[in-house]
């Protein structure tokens, strides 16, 4: 750390658009947009977006070098350009890892390296403890396990210590009974079959995540589009209230063996309000092959200076060391 800070951070890759790009049935009714960039006999690398709901950003494929990935970005289940969307029927965290695994056989990859930040950083860690072997290594970003105590601190007692104007907004669509359990509360009125009648409360979910997601106001200050708010809000709350569809609290964080072998690199903001430093911290303890940089002048923002440096200078270093 005290070396980095007096090197000049480093910043995207330049903008590119992709080799190809398809659909992919996954079966239940799902198709998965896919697009593959970079080089096509390069190092395979498989991005996942946050959320659940976020969808992938053109921006995503500036955190590797195409001269040397083979990047491959798709839309989680319900996501982006994935049909149907904002869909939370046959979506669950056992099927994402199930369509990674499709994806993987159908683009002719044996191994590769997954990269993923919050929501995405969850199923980076569900799918390496299902499939260790296909994994080359890991690099994480505001990591989050989908525990109850996470939670907690984002929709109960904790964020809302820090941001009390926003989380005013946030509770003040609800009822007095509503605001026991706003995770509850907020997923009964976003699955509303009305996608006019639940648009506000969409919003609104999304808002109060958005003003929180980076340590810059004018970040905080763009109103979320109607559209991501709509996925966000109902995959969100959908897996909120199944606790991530894990069999039980914290697995992610306790079931590691599997790691031991597997390289990896967190990256955490230290002022990150969506998903704290604590969680990182423990995966740390649990992983000790990792490595963990605590970027001390971010948030939770992928594309936070700090963030994006260390992140772009993580896939530099699995480049050399997996070519």
């Amino acid at each position: 750390m005290d070396s980095l800070r007096h090197t000049p951070r480093l910043g995207l890759h330049p903008a590119i658009e992709p080799l190809r790009a398809g659909m992919l049935d996954v079966g239940e009714g799902h198709s998965l947009y896919w697009e593959e960039c970079g080089r096509p006999d390069g190092i395979p690398v498989v991005a996942l977006h946050g959320g659940p709901g976020g969808g992938a950003a053109p921006a995503m494929r500036r955190f590797f070098d195409p001269a040397r990935y083979r990047a491959i970005i798709f839309d989680q289940r319900g996501c982006g350009r994935s049909r149907p969307f904002a869909e939370v029927r046959a979506n669950d965290t056992g099927r994402l890892v199930a369509d990674m695994e499709r994806l993987r056989e159908a683009m002719g990859v044996e191994r590769w390296l997954v990269f993923g930040g919050s929501w995405g950083a969850t199923l980076a860690l569900a799918y390496a403890r299902a499939c260790p072997e296909r994994v080359l290594g890991l690099v994480l970003r505001g990591v989050f396990a989908c525990t109850r105590r996470e939670l907690d601190w984002f929709y109960g007692h904790g964020a809302n210590m820090v941001f009390p104007d926003a989380w005013d907004r946030l509770i003040g669509r609800l009822t007095p009974s509503e605001r026991a359990d706003i995770i509850a509360a907020y997923h009964e009125r976003v699955m509303s079959e009305d996608p006019l009648a639940r648009r506000p409360d969409a919003v609104a979910w999304a808002q109060w995540e958005s003003t929180l997601i980076s340590m810059s106001d004018e970040t905080a200050a763009i109103p979320p589009d109607p559209r991501r708010s709509d996925a966000l809000a109902r995959l969100e709350t959908h897996y909120f209230l199944h606790r991530g569809f894990f069999e039980r609290d914290g697995v992610l964080l306790e079931d590691t063996a599997h790691l031991k072998d597997i390289p990896g690199v967190i990256v955490q903001g230290r002022y990150d309000m969506v998903t704290p430093p604590r969680t990182a911290w423990e995966l740390k303890r649990a992983w000790p092959g990792a490595e963990l940089q605590i970027v001390p002048d971010a948030g939770h923002a992928a594309g936070e200076p700090g963030i994006v440096d260390a992140l772009v200078r993580a896939t530099g270093r699995f480049a050399e060391r997996l070519s």
